[in-house]
């Protein structure tokens, strides 16, 4: 299952895992909630690769397509949580796509 993750004002999410998207979700809430901000770079066959500044003023959505709340594996928490705090940062480059492009159907007269 892959979820969604929206940055700031854009409205075309990173796809990612449902999985590694729920241990970044643990690590992102850790250092928000303590109004430390982060790098996160994520990578894509289509967008290439974008590098943001996760900061408690700019709006972070998480949208999972599982219902459950999922397992995390401690390990790879702490991973991410040390990326984090590094000069680094969180690099995410398995299991993240671009978001198909949306298309419109036209109505027919």
């Amino acid at each position: 299952m892959m979820g969604r993750l929206y940055y700031g004002s854009s409205t075309e999410p990173f796809i990612v895992d449902d999985v590694e998207l729920a241990h970044l979700r643990m690590v992102a809430m850790t250092k928000l909630r303590r109004s430390e901000g982060f790098s996160l770079t994520l990578t894509s066959p289509s967008r290439g690769r974008s590098a943001l500044w996760v900061h408690c003023a700019i709006a972070l959505r998480f949208e999972f397509d599982a219902v459950e709340p999922l397992r995390l594996d401690p390990a790879r928490v702490n991973e991410l949580a040390q990326a984090a705090a590094s000069s680094a940062g969180v690099v995410l480059e398995r299991a993240v796509e671009a978001a198909p492009a949306r298309t419109e159907l036209a109505a027919v007269a």
